[in-house]
């Protein structure tokens, strides 16, 4: 997987707004104030009652949270920037490597899990280091990885195509049918930046979602969508309408991070860690689409169990791996030309 020299924008925002701060703004906070200043006060409160991880809810399996030890306990919240905004109140966090990067370096703590850290796949060192320089410590545990993918509808004749490249969202009976992520970025990295291939894709777009976006690919509103791949593998079983596909041109990644806060005191529960990695928990993770960024011969061995089109799909060929890309923060020169190049591929 090679990485890309981009933003780490994770935008919950529908349209053209990009949000362009390393962290949230003073605004922000006052905007989202009834929302975060009960957590504040919770986390102020509760910190004499034992380490807790704080998470979005659905961001973490099931099956790995039930075996969370004692005396940890999960405080889940609706939205990434409430888990930014308390940082600093929880004891360990999770979050996607977008908004884990727009914390500033003295909110975190190294790791301190080198064994941990030495088991994955050199692609996880630098989002592990949170993009910084090679030499600089580690301030996450990367757990899991996932590439956008395209989900088509009842659409087989299109199958061909998206398979060979992303070219397949410009085709002309996907306008108006087509969800897009509400990241802008991603929609520009995979036309290229090219400004008449951006425009065309914007004119095609039913929603900005991937929230929602899954939803309106069921309902059938729209026949195709560009979706991070582990929400759809659990469907893929109960759905014999959808196929998912990973254009062979490769793809942005989507990564799930342990963070440890600076004020942080609890050692780190780094055997609980480790069951990510390793049976019995493994195989049940990959079969929900979460994919730990391993070796890929420990991934081929726990995937044994799973259909072999599906065992594809989370192991890609190593080729197709290669040409995927992560996306570290843009430098502010870029991130203002993508801004305006967004802009004027406005339908």
């Amino acid at each position: 997987m090679r990485p890309a020299a981009c933003w780490p924008e994770r935008s919950d925002t529908l349209g053209s707004t990009f949000a362009l701060a390393a962290v949230l703004s003073r605004r922000q906070l006052l905007g989202q104030g009834a929302a975060l200043l009960p957590l504040a006060l919770l986390g102020g409160c509760a910190r004499g009652a034992g380490p807790r991880l704080l998470a979005c809810k659905g961001a973490l399996p099931k099956a790995w949270l039930a075996s969370l030890p004692s005396p940890w306990s999960l405080q889940d919240v609706e939205r990434s920037q409430q888990i930014v905004a308390a940082a600093r109140d929880a004891d360990l966090l999770q979050l996607s490597d977008g908004w884990a990067s727009s914390l500033p370096p003295a909110a975190l703590q190294p790791l301190g899990a080198p064994a941990l850290l030495a088991r994955l796949a050199a692609a996880a060192g630098p989002v592990s280091r949170l993009y910084g320089p090679p030499q600089s410590q580690a301030l996450a545990f990367p757990w899991a990885f996932s590439p956008w993918v395209l989900a088509l509808r009842n659409r087989p004749d299109l199958l061909d195509r998206a398979r060979r490249s992303w070219d397949v969202l410009l085709d002309p009976s996907l306008k108006g049918r087509l969800v897009l992520p509400s990241s802008p970025r991603i929609s520009i990295e995979l036309m290229g930046a090219d400004a008449d291939r951006l425009r065309r894709l914007r004119q095609a777009a039913l929603a900005y979602d991937e929230a929602d976006g899954l939803n309106l690919l069921l309902l059938g509103r729209a026949s195709a969508a560009v979706l991070p791949q582990q929400r759809l593998i659990p469907l893929l079983r109960q759905d014999p309408r959808l196929q998912v596909v990973l254009p062979a041109t490769g793809a942005p990644l989507s990564w799930q991070v342990m963070l440890r806060p600076a004020r942080a005191t609890a050692p780190v529960p780094l055997t609980w860690l480790a069951r990510v990695l390793q049976p019995p928990l493994l195989p049940r993770l990959l079969a929900a689409g979460w994919v730990p960024p391993l070796p890929a011969d420990e991934l081929q061995q726990a995937l044994r169990t799973l259909p072999g089109s599906l065992a594809t799909l989370l192991l890609p060929p190593e080729a197709v791996l290669q040409r995927c890309w992560s996306q570290p923060p843009l430098p502010a020169a870029q991130r203002l030309a993508w801004q305006t190049l967004w802009d004027a591929a406005a339908p």
